[in-house]
């Protein structure tokens, strides 16, 4: 086995700006590179924000108007998969020649999801992951993902895969991991 380095990013993104959320991405992904990284993890929803301490005027029964329009910055701040802020960083990865693997908040039709997405040095896009329970109030921000997001990506580095936040306590996810073959998450 050779060893390979990882750098794994600890950051806030740039709640409501996708664009620079994406270019800190860039910088911290060069630095990586630099610093003779294979492998550059970023947190759990880097692109589009961890809403933390944001309630986007929920309560039990009702929605406020100002909590609407929160949501509605959020959402557009989300990126689809097939997206061109997808694409983005997929040449951000073919440029430094480096596996990006990312925390995106993903839109998909009306819905948000906590995802993780996986982008190889050549820069394209080998899989994802949809956060499978999102925790407590996240619920009412982010969908549920399924058993079919749970991909084990084939790498020179070894099989690697994402488990998100309290995902690490789900034992049978683990278990469908190690079947797979993951070498580490």
């Amino acid at each position: 086995m050779t060893k390979s380095k990882i750098a794994i990013v600890q950051t806030g993104s740039i709640i409501y700006d996708t664009h620079a959320t994406i270019d800190k991405l860039e910088k911290l992904t060069e630095e990586a590179a630099n610093g003779g990284a294979d492998l550059v993890l970023f947190p759990e929803a880097f692109v589009g924000g961890y809403p933390k301490a944001l309630s986007f005027g929920v309560s039990l029964g009702k929605r406020s108007d100002g909590g609407r329009d929160e949501f509605k910055k959020y959402f557009e701040s989300a990126i689809e998969y097939d997206s061109n802020e997808s694409e983005r960083i997929g040449k951000i990865a073919k440029r430094f020649k480096i596996f990006i693997v990312v925390g995106v908040v993903e839109r998909d039709g009306g819905t948000l999801y906590c995802s993780v997405f996986y982008y190889n040095k050549e820069g394209e896009k080998v899989g994802k992951h949809r956060k499978l329970m999102p925790t407590a109030l996240e619920r009412c921000v982010w969908g549920f993902g399924d058993g079919s997001t749970l991909p084990v990506i084939d790498t020179e580095i070894g099989k690697i895969g994402a488990a998100i936040c309290w995902e690490n306590y789900m034992p049978l996810l683990r278990m469908a991991y190690y079947k797979k073959g993951l070498s580490f998450y």
